[in-house]
């Protein structure tokens, strides 16, 4: 089986197109009818997150962390208890591409550390663009490069485990697990094959997120 998990926190206005995205991503036939379990992790949400995804034939957990890192472990905890073979990880305000999962295991690596575009610069106003194209002249969207997002993101199921998984931490526990992982000597591919892309808003809910990122690139720091 393959799990795919995903944090949320607050997200109502982003989860369905990102649960629609997993669903069809989950169903390509190159998958050869493996089963793939989702489970969206419910961190202290007080909007409509929880109400939105009972419509999706998904696994809800709810958790009080205010912590991604603890959000994640729970629910990689839960698809391996499950059966999981490998964990995929996307975050609430993320669109994978049809061929996401299929492209992770295409890889042959213990863990797949993937890309991420960003959509709906245009929502932002005019300074976004400049902050598009300051964004676009640094990052590395190429196969080799050294990004890791937990946005887009795959282990063996086996090797989490092994390792230690995710730890509790507010934000960069995506980078704290593969550098751990890395350490280890485990094979990685860094690789722009499996796609996705994110949400471009420059505050997000934790600091030095991939949000970060963003704000840097932004002129008077994303405000409009």
């Amino acid at each position: 089986m393959i799990g795919v998990c995903i944090p949320a926190h607050n997200e109502a206005h982003h989860i369905d197109r990102c649960l629609a995205a997993i669903v069809r991503a989950a169903q390509q036939p190159a998958l050869c009818g493996e089963p793939v379990a989702v489970v969206v992790v419910l961190d202290a949400c007080t909007d409509a997150t929880a109400e939105r995804v009972r419509t999706w034939p998904v696994t809800a957990l709810a958790c009080h962390a205010r912590n991604v890192g603890m959000a994640r472990a729970r629910g990689a905890q839960h698809l391996i208890e499950r059966g999981a073979r490998w964990l995929a990880f996307t975050d609430a305000d993320t669109i994978v591409s049809p061929g996401w999962l299929v492209d992770q295991l295409s890889l042959d690596a213990q863990v797949v550390c993937g890309t991420v575009g960003v959509m709906h610069w245009e929502s932002h106003g005019i300074h976004a663009q400049r902050a598009r194209a300051a964004f676009l002249a640094h990052y590395q969207d190429h196969d080799g490069h050294r990004h890791v997002h937990g946005a887009n993101l795959g282990i063996d199921a086996a090797v989490y485990q092994r390792l230690g998984g995710f730890d509790p931490m507010t934000c960069s526990e995506d980078q704290a697990l593969v550098a751990r992982l890395e350490k280890a000597g485990v094979s990685i591919a860094w690789s722009a094959l499996p796609r996705v892309t994110t949400s471009a808003r420059p505050f997000s809910r934790v600091s030095a997120g991939f949000a970060d990122a963003l704000r840097q690139a932004w002129p008077d720091h994303g405000r409009t």
